[in-house]
């Protein structure tokens, strides 16, 4: 009884450590470490809590993703040392390349954007980026209510995206094209820089509520590569296609979209995109490989679990 009184108490210890501490890492001055280590292991002690359900799994979804964000944002903790370290030129030299001499997103900005005014089109790309917030994880809530059974492998995948792209974020972290242009880096004797038109349209849309929205999503912002969003977009597309040839047709067009509006927007660079596509595709190709492992931890939290109950 002791024995199960103990492991129930260490996982509840590890989960409430895991939520609480993210935020309060700057406040007590803890060291990277000691956040990530519980938050990362919260999700598999609330399998050793909790009997498997719906409810669990989207609990620990949602400590997979906690942790991710806390991950993601600790690079932007000490901005100086980050603006230090950051890379700005290298994508920059890559995307030139891409575009015969010029970026693309600027290519495409003075080809198509009018100065002055946001076309109806430019309105779409912005939302198809503002939406993307909640895309991974609707695809993942589509799979758990139609397909149970494929959700614990589907979700593993997605969130592999993340934790790998946040790791990379913190060992390269490399700047967004419009960052670049307020360097000056894309100026080319061309008067016209590089506009951030998600700024633009989410002044105009949103008006004195952009601030606070603005403040709350933008987190670590010189974090380009990969491209998240399109990683884990691409992902989403294959999670859907899995589900029929209908879902998979609106998870493609809406990845192909966005791909379009985070060059356009100037959110990120081509070769972010394709940094984004090569990790999904690696996560995808590795997890077949990887499945006996994750099985074998699952039995084995699962084993912790009979044992937590006495």
């Amino acid at each position: 009884m002791r024995g199960s009184t103990a492991i129930r108490a260490g996982a509840l210890a590890v989960v409430a450590a895991g939520v609480a501490l993210p935020p309060l890492r700057g406040r007590l001055r803890l060291p990277n470490w000691a956040v990530l280590a519980p938050s990362t292991i919260a999700p598999a002690a609330l399998c050793v809590l909790a009997p498997p359900s719906r409810r669990r799994d989207v609990g620990v979804s949602m400590l997979q993703m906690w942790a991710y964000i806390a991950a993601y944002e600790m690079p932007a903790d000490e901005p100086d040392v980050q603006r230090r370290r950051v890379h700005v030129r290298y994508p920059v030299a890559i995307d030139k390349v891409i575009g015969f001499g010029k970026i693309p997103s600027v290519r495409l900005q003075r080809r198509f954007h009018e100065q002055g005014r946001l076309r109806a089109l430019e309105r779409v790309l912005v939302w198809s980026h503002w939406v993307w917030f909640m895309i991974p994880h609707a695809t993942l809530i589509t799979v758990l209510l139609r397909r149970r059974e494929r959700f614990a492998a589907s979700a593993a995948r997605m969130y592999a995206v993340f934790d790998l792209g946040a790791i990379v974020y913190s060992a390269l972290p490399t700047a967004p094209p419009w960052y670049a242009g307020e360097l000056g880096l894309l100026d080319d004797g061309d008067t016209r820089h590089l506009r951030r038109l998600m700024l633009e349209y989410g002044e105009e849309f949103w008006r004195d509520g952009w601030g606070p929205i603005y403040s709350l999503l933008a987190g670590n912002q010189l974090a380009a590569m990969p491209s998240l969003h399109f990683a884990t977009s691409v992902m989403g597309a294959h999670l859907l296609a899995e589900q029929g040839t209908v879902e998979g047709a609106i998870g493609w067009t809406y990845a192909l979209t966005l791909g379009v509006a985070l060059v356009y927007l100037g959110e990120h660079y081509v070769v972010d995109l394709l940094a984004g596509l090569a990790l999904t595709e690696s996560v995808r190709r590795a997890a077949p490989r990887l499945t006996p492992a994750a099985k074998s931890l699952a039995g084995g939290l699962d084993r912790l679990r009979l044992l937590a109950q006495g």
